[in-house]
């Protein structure tokens, strides 16, 4: 497990270094572990060095691990595609965040089931930045009104924006798609919410994400190990 100690100590300097280009505090950018098809064993590695905050694409997986990491104090994300059916599965989890919350329905079935189990939860609305069929997310001209209809239900309380990065090696591209979630936190003006949080940015391009404001930026391959399908077959979820 020595590889992954090394990869997230590599890690955490490129966050260091990438704040100080943007004269950012490093305080402001916090790191996200994506453990999709990452076992058990190799996230606790991670864990006992310091690195608790931790994220899953599929229900399935949550559903997996989470005997094996319940023991050992850590805050659980969701950033995968949400279905309706596996809210109750999700929930049962002690998942802290979702960060994909992408439309009205997803968040009113949301509502009533953390109405019936007494609890509540932080989200993030997921906007689709790059505008790709391949992703989900919000279209960004309709976010603003998600972020209006989904702050009624006092169930949820949506802490910032998420997207996924256009997929392409041109990191001007990509950069379009961090200004554009930065910019559309700073336009979308809903009474009762503060989009404090900026979830964008991944292994490939984090320094660019944090150029552009991201607080948390999602790291998986460039600790744990590529897998094996590209980052795009993971995050089509269609």
């Amino acid at each position: 497990m020595a590889d992954i100690l090394h990869n997230l100590q590599i890690i955490q300097n490129r966050i260091d270094l990438a704040c100080a280009k943007a004269n950012r505090s490093r305080e402001e950018v916090r790191l996200l572990l994506a453990t999709k098809t990452v076992t058990a064993d190799r996230i606790l590695t991670a864990m006992q060095a310091g690195y608790t905050l931790i994220a899953e694409n599929k229900v399935q997986e949550v559903k997996e691990k989470f005997d094996a990491l319940k023991d050992f104090s850590h805050i659980s994300h969701f950033i995968g595609h949400l279905q309706t059916n596996k809210i109750k599965d999700l929930l049962k989890c002690n998942v802290s965040c979702i960060q994909s919350l992408d439309r009205l329905d997803l968040a009113e079935k949301l509502q009533s089931r953390l109405e019936k189990e007494n609890k509540d939860i932080d989200v993030f609305i997921q906007v689709n930045t790059s505008e790709e069929e391949s992703k989900f997310g919000i279209h960004p001209d309709q976010a603003e009104d998600l972020v209006r209809r989904v702050a009624e239900l006092d169930r949820i309380n949506i802490k910032g924006l998420m997207t996924i990065g256009l997929f392409s090696a041109d990191l001007d591209k990509v950069r379009l798609c961090y200004q554009l979630l930065n910019r559309l936190r700073k336009e979308i003006q809903v009474p009762g919410v503060e989009l404090k949080e900026l979830s964008m940015g991944m292994s490939g391009d984090l320094e660019i994400a944090i150029e552009e404001g991201a607080t948390i930026v999602r790291v998986g391959t460039a600790i744990f190990g590529q897998r094996i399908y590209p980052d795009s077959y993971y995050w089509n979820e269609g």
